[in-house]
């Protein structure tokens, strides 16, 4: 259970109903995310309303970056309109449970009977610097693969940040 910049505490439980479920590590400070985070944003505004919930996941010490800070997180999200759940891992648990290494790293599941199965941990695009130069958005056709019942892309590519 982690506390989102709405000011609710928000579980995997929430999320039962979605047909795929994407956790994606981020951040305020990390230049790779702030270089896509408008294509996560993209992403939760695409794919939410067919059933694709998105929650973004800041583990990082608060002490260390103070730009990560809760408050600096709620100012990100407004500022920025996040379309998806934005949520703090102060204790870094979530993180290491699911063996996160940078930011921006995506997770994505899909609800299988009463379960998320991971079915593609791999980069956003191709292009994380320049949106303009993106040929091809892994993260979303995986997304849509799962949508149409069908296995994303064998080749996942690891994220960079």
């Amino acid at each position: 259970s982690l506390m989102g910049v709405d000011g609710k505490v928000h579980s995997l439980e929430d999320y039962r109903g979605s047909k795929a479920l994407l956790v994606i590590f981020i951040c305020n400070h990390c230049p790779y995310v702030i270089a896509v985070q408008d294509r996560i944003n993209q992403l939760a505004r695409e794919f939410g309303p067919r059933g694709v919930s998105v929650v973004g996941i800041n583990s990082n010490d608060t002490t260390k970056y103070p730009a990560d800070s809760f408050e600096a997180m709620k100012e990100r999200a407004a500022d920025q309109d996040f379309a998806f759940d934005y949520l703090i891992d102060e204790s870094q648990e979530v993180a290491r449970a699911y063996g996160a290494v940078c930011t921006p790293d995506p997770f994505l599941f899909s609800r299988e009977g009463g379960r998320f199965v991971l079915r593609y941990h791999g980069r956003i695009d191709d292009s994380w610097k320049d949106p303009s130069a993106v040929k091809q958005r892994e993260l979303a056709e995986a997304m849509g693969a799962l949508l149409a019942g069908r296995a994303p892309s064998g080749e996942q590519v690891p994220t960079m940040g």
